[in-house]
């Protein structure tokens, strides 16, 4: 039996008409970092309890890029309460802002006193729309007086954004006695403020504690995962009817992305852990959190493990493209020995000098679905479509073997989204009149570390009659380097001596670099290994032998 899951995310069903409105907006950028803490500045680069060193990297790195916002997920000290931590770690922050980059944080347990909740509306005034280091975010909100800039929400171009303290507030209380339920009070404003966005705009939310954690046993929701389960359940019910794939949270200083379900087995939302910004890197716990609370409390594991690496620095910058969203994490190794995806554990004590690399892209789209595949599994209950393009994968298994520390097998998160070929066709002179079909994007095939996928067979229907039948110039196209549509087995990886045109339907045995278009079903289909943007295309460069 089948065990390929297939999600449907509330107003993501909706489909053409929720992005007819946002597939003009130009595309932009964010960029997320996480817990920031440092001990004894022994280099002389990291006073107050506060990674200045590494900041200063990834502040560089961020401005490099291009982002208009950059979210930090809570411990911004290692000791808020001191004198100098919180002002110093604003103090750096205004690097970004002096850059014209809009800097909104949380706080961690890190900061989690009355004090550091005072001082922080202090530092930060933009979290409730002030200052000058707002730029073009808007409509901010937050659940209530004593949470003012705390807890808080505001749009920026096609998102909304929502940060979610639970920690001592203001006025040094907690509700019911416990931070464990500070998030309880919350629910309603959670659920107006993501209810209220409008439809066809992304939801991010934030939160310095996660759902499910690797190494901390304590989560959003209190000391263990299945504290609270009727307001854990309400919260993943209000995230996932409002289209909200991602809650993204730091407190456990390694790279985790895990599918959670709620305490009722009813509603899924995508944990994301963030790598470290800090001195210390901490390990998984086996058996996992999963096992060890949840099976016995509920009797069924709630987490499903996507990708995870351990020990290294990271940051994360979100490209919003239309109803697109695509995720590129980047992540050095920690200077303390091995190397990226084989890393060691330390404490630092000076501030490494950092080199960054891509590590991966995952993303959603909100006209597009979501297919769970576990290893050894086929990828061919992937089919979708659009407008007037449908697509598929016909063939190719999930042949990863891939483990995270606690031995737990991964899967694959595969999502699709779609971009209508009217709009496709501006962005490059170049494609205008070529495209025979919507554009497909696949995201999530390929593991750490790595652009190549399985081998698959892409199908996708097309709407005009193939120019050049049988000389191979028409067929499933994806953009070179330099933005042009080109045969989509040319960017196959290690295929050079493999390439072959048919035409008629695709058949067993055809290897990597096959490709063809069969007009009896006004579908073509090509055998690759990577996922990018994919469409029908006329003119593409055809296989040696033939000729347009």
């Amino acid at each position: 039996m089948k065990s390929t899951k297939i999600f449907k995310y509330g107003a993501f069903m909706l489909g053409t008409l929720l992005c007819s409105s946002v597939v003009h907006a130009e595309a932009w950028k964010f960029g997320i970092m996480s817990d920031t803490q440092w001990k004894a500045d022994l280099d002389g680069e990291n006073p107050n309890t506060v990674a200045v060193g590494i900041i200063r990297q990834l502040n560089n790195q961020f401005i490099d890029a291009g982002v208009k916002v950059v979210i930090q997920v809570g411990d911004l000290t290692d000791k808020g309460d001191n004198p100098g931590a919180m002002e110093t770690r604003a103090e750096v922050a205004q690097e970004l802002c002096d850059a014209g980059i809009a800097f909104y944080p949380l706080r961690g347990n890190h900061e989690s006193s009355q004090a550091a909740a005072l001082k922080f509306q202090t530092l930060y005034p933009q979290t409730l729309g002030n200052g000058n280091c707002v730029y073009d975010a808007s409509n901010f909100s937050s659940p209530f007086e004593k949470l003012n800039g705390l807890s808080y929400t505001f749009d920026y171009n096609n998102a909304r954004f929502m940060l979610l303290d639970q920690f001592t507030r203001t006025d040094n209380t907690n509700y019911l006695d416990s931070s464990n339920n500070n998030l309880i009070d919350q629910l309603p404003w959670i659920d107006n403020q993501l209810s209220g966005k409008i439809a066809e705009n992304h939801g991010f939310v934030f939160s310095h504690k996660e759902l499910m954690g690797a190494n901390h046993v304590d989560t959003l929701y209190g000391s263990n995962p299945t504290i609270n389960p009727d307001s854990q359940t309400e919260f993943f019910r209000i995230l996932m009817e409002n289209g909200v794939r991602y809650e993204i949270g730091g407190h456990d200083h390694n790279h985790t992305r895990s599918l959670v379900v709620d305490p009722t087995n009813q509603y899924v939302v995508q944990n994301i852990i963030t790598s470290s910004n800090s001195y210390k890197f901490y390990t998984p716990k086996i058996p996992s959190i999963d096992e060890q609370y949840n099976l016995p409390a509920f009797g069924f594991l709630r987490e499903t493990p996507v990708v995870q690496e351990l020990y290294t620095v990271g940051y994360y910058i979100v490209t919003v493209d239309g109803p697109k969203v695509t995720v590129d994490h980047f992540a050095s190794d920690n200077g303390c020995g091995g190397t990226l995806g084989n890393g060691v554990d330390c404490d630092l004590t000076v501030t490494p000098e950092l080199v960054f690399e891509k590590r991966e892209s995952f993303g959603y789209s909100l006209n597009g679905l979501e297919f769970v595949v576990p290893q050894g599994e086929s990828y061919d209950l992937v089919k979708d479509s659009f407008a007037g393009t449908t697509a598929e994968i016909l063939s190719g298994n999930n042949e990863s073997k891939v483990t995270i520390y606690d031995g737990r097998k991964t899967v694959k998160d595969v999502n699709t989204g779609w971009t209508p070929k009217s709009e496709a066709e501006k962005t490059t002179s170049k494609s205008k009149g070529r495209l025979a079909s919507d554009v497909l994007t696949l995201w999530g095939m390929a593991d750490i570390g790595s652009d190549q996928t399985d081998t698959f067979v892409l199908s996708m229907s097309y709407d005009q009659k193939p120019t050049h039948l049988g000389n191979g110039g028409f067929g499933i196209a994806s953009k070179d380097a330099e933005g042009n549509w080109v045969n989509a087995i040319d960017n196959n990886y290690g295929d050079e001596n493999g390439k072959q045109f048919v035409v008629g339907s695709w058949k067993k045995g055809y290897g990597l670099g096959a490709y063809g278009i069969d007009p009896v079903t006004k579908t073509a289909w090509a055998v690759i290994n990577y996922n990018s943007d994919f469409a029908v295309a006329r003119d593409i460069e055809p296989v040696p032998g033939h000729r347009n």
